[in-house]
C-alpha cells in the first residue's frame, strides 16, 4: 500500500482494546490473525479511475468516514507441522503512529519471535516487510528462514531499475535494501505453484507489484485462500473490483487478478484472508452485481 497517511491519534493508555490476535482452524493448520493497528490514508487521489464523489459516496454505503480511509494491517501466523510459519511481518516500528502493535500481539497469542521457523513475504511494500528489521537494524526473528517471490526479488533488488525509478518509488528500492541488505545470502526465493509449508502454496498475483503473491492452505477438508493486497478495504475494492488504487503498480493487470481470485473464492466457496480488511480480515466472497461482498467469519471463541 502507499505510506502516505493522513495524521493520526497517537495510542492511549487509557483507552486500548484487548489484545489483536483471533484463531481459527484450517484443518489441521491452527490459523491466527495477528493486528498491527491501521493507517489514514486521504480518499482524494486514492483511486486512480474513480471520480472522488463515487469513492465518497462508497464509503458512506459502507458507513466509513468520507475523508480518510481507516487502513488495517493483519498478517498471519500458520501452526504447520510442529513449525511457526509467519505470512508477511508488518509495519515493525517504521509505520503510522497508530501502527506498531503487532509485536505486542503476536506476543499475546503465546508466541516468541525466536520461535518462528518461517517467514513468507507477498510482496515488498513497507508495512508487509519492515517488521522484519527495527529502525536500528536488529534484526526481529534470529532463527527464521525468509522466503521472497522471485519476480518481486528480482525487481526490487535490480539496481539499474532503483537509478531509472521515479521519485516515488525510489523511497521503497531503498526501504528493502534496509531491510534485505544484511540478509540478502540467505533470503530463499519461490516460485508460484511451490509449496512453501506443508499445506501452503504460492499462488501468483501480480499487479499490485510485479511479484505480489497469494497462497492457497489446504489441510484435510480445510481451504483457505490468503489474498494477501489483491484488494484494499473490501468495501471498496471488492465491491468495485474495476476500481485501481494508486498503490497498484500495473493497475489494470491487478484488477484482472482481483477479479480472477475473488470469482475463484466466490464459486468454491473458500474462505479468504485478507491483508486489509477489518481485523481479523477473514471471511467468504459473494458475489453482487457487477463486484463482490466481503462476508466476514462468525466470531466464536473456539477455533
Amino acid at each position: 500500500m502507499a505510506q502516505t497517511q493522513a495524521p493520526a491519534q497517537t495510542r492511549s493508555a487509557a483507552f486500548q482494546q484487548a489484545p489483536g490476535y483471533y484463531r481459527y482452524k484450517v484443518g489441521d493448520i491452527e490459523v491466527t490473525a495477528i493486528d498491527d493497528g491501521f493507517a489514514l490514508r486521504p480518499l482524494d487521489g486514492l483511486i486512480r479511475n474513480a471520480d472522488l464523489d463515487d469513492v465518497r459516496k462508497a464509503m458512506a454505503d459502507a458507513f466509513l468516514p468520507t475523508d480518510v480511509l481507516p487502513i488495517t494491517f493483519t498478517t498471519l501466523a500458520l501452526k504447520v507441522g510442529g513449525r511457526l510459519v509467519l505470512i508477511d511481518t508488518g509495519n515493525g516500528d517504521s509505520g503510522a503512529p497508530t501502527t506498531g502493535w503487532w509485536m505486542a500481539n503476536f506476543k499475546a497469542a503465546g508466541f516468541d519471535p525466536a520461535q518462528v521457523n518461517t517467514i513468507v513475504i507477498s510482496h515488498f511494500h513497507p508495512d508487509h516487510i519492515n517488521g522484519l528489521r527495527l529502525k536500528d537494524g536488529t534484526a526481529v526473528f534470529p532463527n527464521a528462514e525468509v522466503m521472497a517471490p522471485a519476480p518481486e526479488w528480482a525487481y526490487w533488488m535490480d539496481d539499474g531499475r532503483m537509478a531509472q525509478a521515479p521519485e516515488g518509488l525510489k523511497g521503497n528500492f531503498q526501504n528493502v535494501r534496509r531491510v534485505f541488505g544484511p540478509m540478502a545470502n540467505d533470503v530463499k526465493q519461490y516460485e508460484a505453484g511451490q509449496e512453501l509449508a506443508p499445506g501452503v502454496t504460492a499462488l501468483a498475483a501480480p499487479g499490485h507489484t510485479p511479484g505480489h503473491t497469494a497462497y492457497a492452505v489446504s489441510s484435510g477438508n480445510g481451504k483457505l485462500l490468503v489474498v494477501s493486497d489483491i484488494t484494499n478495504h473490501p468495501a471498496l475494492f471488492a465491491r468495485n473490483p474495476d476500481w485501481q488504487a494508486v498503490f497498484d503498480m500495473d493497475g489494470n493487470q491487478a484488477r484482472d487478478t482481483r477479479r480472477r481470485l475473488l470469482d475463484m473464492a466466490a464459486s468454491e466457496r473458500t474462505q479468504v484472508s485478507f491483508y486489509h480488511a477489518p481485523f481479523p480480515a477473514t471471511g467468504h466472497i459473494a458475489r453482487s452485481g457487477n463486484g463482490f461482498e466481503f462476508v466476514p467469519v462468525q466470531w466464536t471463541p473456539a477455533p
